[in-house]
C-alpha cells in the first residue's frame, strides 16, 4: 500500500519530487518502529495507540517539532488514501495533534544591504559573472523559488510584457512580471549565452557547458553574494522572503502577494506580514510621544 500511495502523490497529487522523497522516507522510519518494537505490524493496519508510540519515540528521541509535525501530516494523507481506498475503515489519526512550535520570522535582507549588493557590486561582463547577476536579480525581482528559476524556460521570459512563466510546486503555472532594470540584463545574458555556449534544449539559465544550473551551484553563488549583507541566513530562499517583506513595507496588498509567490493559502504568505508588523511598531516607538 505503501507503494501505492507514493504512485498517488506522484501522478495524481503531482508532488514535487522532495515531498515525495520526504513521505516515502517518514513511511519507512515508521514501518521500522512497527518492526522493532511491535512485531512487524504492516503500517496499514496500524491503530491510533502504535501512531502515538512512535510520535513519543521520535520526541524522546530529540527529533524536533516541525520534523515530528511533518511526519504526522504524511500518515495523515497516508490513512485518508487508506480509507478512500477502503483498505481501513477508521482513521487513527483523527485523535492525534500537531505539538507546539515556536514560530520563526523568515530572515531577509534590508533594502539598504540588498541595493549594495545588486547596484554596488562590480559582477564583471563575463558569462559567469552575468549568469551570477542575473540570478540573484531574479530571484530578489520576482520571489521565485530555487526550483522554478532552475527549471525556467527561454521561451517562458517574455521580453516585451517583462513577464516569466514558471511552473511551481503540484505544476501550477503563473506568470510573474518582472523590474524593467532586467531587461537590458536579460537581453544581455543571451547574447553573451549564444555566442559562447553550446545551447542544448530550451533551458533559460545554463552552465558554461550548456547543462542546466543546480541548486548547490546557486546556493554558492548566493552565499558569496550576500556576505556583506548581515541575514543571519544566506541562501536563494531568503532571497524570495526579501522580496516578499520588501514588497509589503511599500504598501503591496497581501493577497497580490500571495498571488506572485505562487502561495496556495493566504496563511502562508501572512507569515511576512510578521516583519512589516515589527517595523511599524519602531516607527511608533520613535514617532510617538507616549510610546
Amino acid at each position: 500500500m505503501v507503494d501505492s500511495f507514493i504512485k498517488y502523490l506522484k501522478f495524481e497529487k503531482r508532488y514535487s519530487a522532495k515531498t515525495v522523497l520526504a513521505y516515502e522516507t517518514d513511511l519507512q522510519q515508521f514501518q521500522t518502529f512497527l518492526n522493532s518494537e511491535f512485531d512487524k505490524v504492516p503500517s496499514q493496519e496500524a491503530n491510533h495507540g502504535l501512531v502515538r508510540s512512535w510520535i513519543v519515540n521520535l520526541v524522546e528521541s530529540g527529533i524536533d517539532a516541525v520534523s515530528v509535525n511533518r511526519k504526522i501530516a504524511c500518515l495523515r494523507s497516508y490513512f485518508k488514501f487508506l480509507i478512500k481506498q477502503e483498505i481501513v475503515a477508521q482513521d487513527p489519526m483523527a485523535k492525534i495533534k500537531i505539538l507546539k512550535t515556536k514560530k520563526k520570522l523568515p530572515h531577509f535582507v534590508q533594502e539598504g544591504e540588498m541595493v549594495a549588493v545588486l547596484d554596488r557590486t562590480d559582477f564583471g561582463t563575463d558569462f559567469n559573472t552575468l549568469r551570477d547577476q542575473l540570478m540573484l536579480e531574479l530571484l530578489y525581482g520576482t520571489g521565485m523559488r530555487l526550483s522554478e528559476m532552475i527549471n525556467l524556460k527561454d521561451s517562458s521570459v517574455n521580453l516585451s510584457d517583462r513577464t516569466l512563466r514558471v511552473v511551481g510546486k503540484r505544476n501550477k503555472e503563473r506568470v510573474i512580471p518582472f523590474p524593467s532594470s532586467l531587461t537590458q540584463l536579460i537581453e544581455g545574458y543571451r547574447k553573451i549565452r549564444n555566442r559562447e555556449v553550446e545551447i542544448k534544449d530550451d533551458t533559460f539559465i545554463v552552465m558554461k557547458t550548456g547543462s542546466p544550473i543546480y541548486p548547490m551551484m546557486v546556493n554558492r553563488v548566493v552565499k558569496k553574494y550576500l556576505k556583506q549583507s548581515n541575514v543571519e541566513k544566506k541562501s536563494p530562499h531568503v532571497l524570495r522572503h526579501t522580496y516578499a517583506t520588501h514588497l509589503l513595507n511599500k504598501g503591496a496588498e497581501i493577497n497580490a502577494v500571495k498571488d506572485l509567490l505562487g502561495h496556495s493559502s493566504l496563511a502562508a504568505t501572512q507569515v511576512y506580514t510578521h516583519n512589516s508588523m515589527e517595523k511599524l511598531k519602531k516607527v511608533f516607538d520613535q514617532a510617538h510621544p507616549k510610546a
